[in-house]
Formats: C-alpha cells, structure tokens, sequence
C-alpha cells in the first residue's frame, strides 16, 4: 500500500467503515422530515471558490452559536504539515470540549480530524477544473517557489525540471494541489491502481463533493444534504480576482496543465461525473427550479447590500480588505450605508480572515463567561 493510501487509512477500521453506515437517504422530498446538521466538516480546498463555502458555514455557526475548531495559531491548521488534533485551538485528548464547525485550510487526516468532530459529522468538500485551479494559483502564489522565477504559467510547465522540485516546501502549490489537501501524495503515481485509490478513499470519506464550475448547483445539494433553507446557503463571492490578472490559456496550456496535474485531473473527472449523477438523483427540473429561487434571493440581497464589488484601491472600508497575494488583485465589496440588515450584509462580504478573528473573539467571550459561572 502506497503512502498516499497510508494517510487516510491508517486508523481505527471500525471508525473508518463506519463513515458509509453514518450515510442517510440522500435527499429529503419533505423538510419536515429531517433535521438541520450542525456537525460539519468542510475540506478548505485551494483556489476552488472555498473562500465563499466557509463564509456560509461561518454564518450559519455564528447565527445558531455553533462551536468551531479553529487552528491555535494563524488561518490554518500549519501547513503544509499533514492536519493534527493539537492544532485546534482548545482541543484536549479527553474530549471535553465539542466542536461542531471546522473549516479551515488544512493538509486532510482522517484519523485526527476525528478526535476533534463528534461521530456523526457531515464531511464534505469542493473541487475545480484543475485547468483553471492552476492558473489561479500561479497567479497567487507567484512570488513563492516553485513559481517565483518563471516568466509565466507556459514557462513553468515547459521547464518543470528547472524550476520544480519535490523537496521545496511548498511544492505541492505547483502540482496537484487537490491530491495534496486531500492528504494523498501530489507526486504519487498516476497508475490506474492508484488513482482508483484515491477515488474510491474520497468517496467513502466525504458526504459530498462540489464542483466549483456548477457552483449554485453545489449550493443546492449542499442544502438539501444538510436540510438548510435557501437563507443559508446565500452568499457573494469571496477571494475572488479581477478580470486584469486572468489569463486566457492556449487548447496546449490546458493539456500542458491536464498532464502535469494528472492525478486532480482525473480526481476531477470522476467527481464531476458523481456530481451529475446526483443532480439527476435529485432532480433535473426540481435542480432547475431551485436554482432560480437562489439566483432570485442573491439578486435581491445584493440590491439591498452591495454598491458593488471594487479593486483593493477603491475598497472604503479598509479593515474588510481581502488578503492580497502574488500578482493577483483580490477583489472586496462596498456595502451601502445603513441598510436595514447591517450586520448580515456585513458579514456577507467579510473576507475568511476577519471572520475568523471575529469568531475567535466570541468564542474566547463565551468561554470566559462560563468559566465565572
């Protein structure tokens, strides 16, 4: 068994065959039928519209007092070390303390992620065309290796041998990236026997699995998986850049990319794939119906929030500016003043950062008020 394989696999099999038994009907024809998940694992991938996905469950966890684990230092779980239970803010080995929300950037390991969640957590996560995933990230992760010295995308992936190697520390930037969140070997293998692995392990581990390029099609399956409302899944793109920084790629930049990424590229094949035959599980025309309904609600929430999505210069209030990185120009949101739901606009629009600090704060308050009862 490969080493990729090892990561998710070596643990408790009990634990781990018991992720399908914890599988329930997967869509409700009767939300009187089901009760809302509160418990929930969201794999963070890369440059997948992620950003936006942890905004609703950030919103959701504050709006219904949710308890979330969140990294004990910085905005991740220290990458890009594989994910370790000591790195939840708060956590203990005898379990204490509950969380019910984790959301944030890490290196996925089974085994640890569940001495943090309860049993019965709701793991999913989102994948994208790993043609377009790249060009984001060398877009922003430029200045670091191993894409800091190539002139651009086309010269990387011609000159993989002189600028790419497996030891740097952040290689895993430049080469299938999902692989590597995932907690698989970005440089493994591309075997059948392997891929098939890969797949297959996803699979059984995650509840569900997005596809960034369907987005509010994802949001849908996503309510119903959880048997939230449309009000839950609202939201506004977050992270995202401008139109300035992307780069039209050649039909043999796309290709170049497919094969050095074989193995997110294959991974994204099989779940785009899944994600459709689920769509018709779901429904064709119901899928269609209830996307209308979410476009309808965004369309009005944004009449009564947003004066518009600007560049990081034209940002009025500089303290919800988004992280900016590399060549990218990542783009914010100026409210308009005084509307009638302040905070939610407000919150809508707060970039992961900031919202992670905020949530820390209140956790920290809450904590403290129930130490002096």
């Amino acid at each position: 068994m490969s080493l990729a394989i090892l990561i998710w696999v070596s643990h408790d099999s009990d634990r781990f065959g018991n992720r399908i038994d914890l599988r329930k009907t997967r869509f409700n024809k009767d939300k009187g039928s089901c009760q809302p998940k509160t418990n929930i694992f969201f794999l963070k991938t890369h440059k997948t519209a992620s950003s936006t996905i942890v905004n609703i469950l950030f919103r959701y966890g504050e709006f219904h007092n949710l308890t979330f684990a969140l990294p004990v230092q910085s905005i991740d779980f220290a990458l890009p070390s594989p994910f370790s239970a000591t790195k939840v803010n708060g956590f203990t080995e005898s379990g204490k303390k509950t969380f019910n929300i984790m959301c944030h950037h890490m290196r996925f390991m089974l085994p640890e992620v569940q001495k943090v969640m309860p049993y019965d957590t709701f793991y999913f996560t989102v994948l994208r065309n790993p043609i377009y995933q790249m060009e984001s990230s060398f877009s922003y992760f430029k200045n670091q290796e191993p894409f800091a010295k190539a002139a651009n995308l086309e010269d990387f992936l011609n000159n993989t041998s002189k600028y790419y190697d497996v030891k740097m520390a952040y290689s895993h930037m430049a080469k299938n990236f999902m692989t590597f969140d995932l907690g698989f070997d970005h440089n493994g293998l591309d075997s059948i026997k392997n891929v098939k692995l890969i797949q297959g392990t996803v699979e059984i581990i995650f509840d569900l699995v997005l596809i960034t390029e369907y987005f509010d099609e994802s949001l849908i399956l996503l309510k119903e998986a959880l048997c939230w409302s449309f009000d839950d899944v609202l939201s506004f793109p977050l992270n995202r850049r401008s139109n300035t920084t992307m780069k039209t790629l050649t039909l043999q930049i796309q290709e170049n990319i497919k094969k050095w990424n074989s193995l997110d590229w294959q991974l994204y094949v099989h779940f785009n794939n899944s994600f459709w035959k689920r769509v018709d599980e779901f429904g064709m025309e119901r899928m269609q119906r209830e996307v209308t309904i979410l476009q309808r609600k965004r369309t009005e929430i944004e009449k009564m929030c947003l004066q518009g999505e600007v560049a990081p210069n034209q940002l009025e209030d500089k303290s919800m500016m988004p992280y900016q990185s590399g060549i990218a120009a990542i783009l914010g949101y100026n409210l308009k003043p005084e509307t009638t739901y302040q905070v939610l606009c407000q919150r809508l629009v707060t970039p992961v950062i900031q919202y992670s600090s905020l949530l820390r704060l209140k956790q920290i308050r809450n904590q403290t008020k129930l130490n002096l009862k």
